[in-house]
């Protein structure tokens, strides 16, 4: 078997376990949902729904733009930061294992001169923001839910480990020098690990930034919670379309058993786990499957198409294309593949 066929066979196996899952999701769905009910549920979907959703959609991302351009420390252009938002997010929906991360560090990394790992290191503190702030809605409001008491415990876990990443990076980044210093004298006899693991290293610390700035961290913190805010407003005119009187708080618990729910590995978009778990949150609130799951495509799809609009644009002023990204996505693994064979 040639090194090629290998290395394919191992980017199919990696995609596998998230597709499966997505098949698993979009089976229950449709074992519960009757196809004639599902139609008539999108015939009652009309064109200010949508037109509103996508519109506060893209308000969303603009935000965010704002929010990760505070994490780099203003370092970036809005613009930068825009499009590198929506060239995630469009990648992730196209490509598995969350290429979209890697693929924004790498444009945003090159065009900023900052490089892949100090803007790596910042979307993990934007991240960490996300799951933090999901985890705080569902304490927030799975009181006032009846059946779910042990998303309780996931919330509590999830919590928990993000609060122990940030004081861990804290510490990284307020002993950034001594941590330097270590890697080093570390590597002073390794002449590969000095010359192109070092440098990376202390990139990726130096993005950190924002978790010792006091301002930053808080100005940070502040416009991702500012995205949270636009996005429960779609969740909850959404929920509004299937529980026209659900409460004001709907869209905090749906959008944030949404976060949890797409963070299982999953096919290209989350694929299947995104409509099974907005379901069956809005299930949970007294809600119809069939409006449900009509309502949920529509805004996966408005998403989406948000998304490709704004990410082929990004990717346009780079000077990128889907099949040289491709390559380059391949390419990692095979190098991935190569040292792999290499320590063994």
């Amino acid at each position: 078997m040639s090194e090629t066929t290998k290395i394919k066979r191992k980017i199919n196996l990696r995609w596998l376990p998230g597709v499966l899952i997505s098949a698993i999701a979009i089976y229950a769905i449709f074992k519960f949902v009757q196809f004639k009910d599902l139609v008539a549920a999108f015939s009652k979907v009309g064109w200010p729904f949508i037109l509103i959703v996508f519109s506060i959609d893209v308000a969303s991302m603009m935000v965010r733009g704002i929010a990760w351009r505070y994490i780099l420390g203003g370092k970036v252009s809005w613009a930068q930061s825009f499009f590198g938002i929506c060239e995630g997010y469009f990648l992730n929906n196209i490509f598995p294992l969350r290429a979209g991360e890697i693929g924004r560090s790498i444009f945003v990394g090159k065009s900023s001169g900052l490089g892949t790992f100090h803007v790596l290191s910042t979307i993990v503190i934007e991240r960490a923001f996300d799951i933090a702030i999901a985890a705080i809605l569902i304490l927030i409001t799975l009181p006032l839910v009846i059946g779910l008491a042990w998303v309780k415990t996931v919330a509590l876990v999830a919590l928990a480990i993000v609060i122990a990443l940030l004081v861990g990076l804290f510490l990284l980044a307020r002993s950034r020098e001594k941590v330097v210093v270590w890697m080093q004298k570390w590597g002073a006899e390794k002449r590969l690990v000095s010359k192109f693991v070092l440098p990376q290293l202390s990139k990726l610390i130096d993005g950190l930034e924002a978790l010792t700035n006091p301002k930053q961290f808080l100005l940070s913190f502040f416009w991702v919670a500012v995205t949270w805010f636009i996005w429960v407003i779609v969740y909850d005119i959404m929920v509004w379309q299937v529980i026209p009187d659900a409460p004001f708080w709907s869209g905090a618990f749906v959008g944030s058993i949404l976060a949890l729910g797409v963070a299982i590995p999953s096919a290209p978009a989350a694929l299947g786990v995104y409509e099974a778990t907005m379901v069956a949150a809005v299930i949970v609130l007294g809600g119809n499957e069939s409006s449900a799951l009509a309502v949920a495509l529509i805004m996966h799809v408005l998403q989406f198409v948000s998304c490709g609009i704004f990410g082929i644009w990004g990717l346009a002023r780079e000077g990128q294309s889907l099949s040289s990204l491709y390559s380059r996505l391949q390419l990692t693994d095979a190098e991935k593949g190569d040292s792999t064979t290499q320590v063994g």
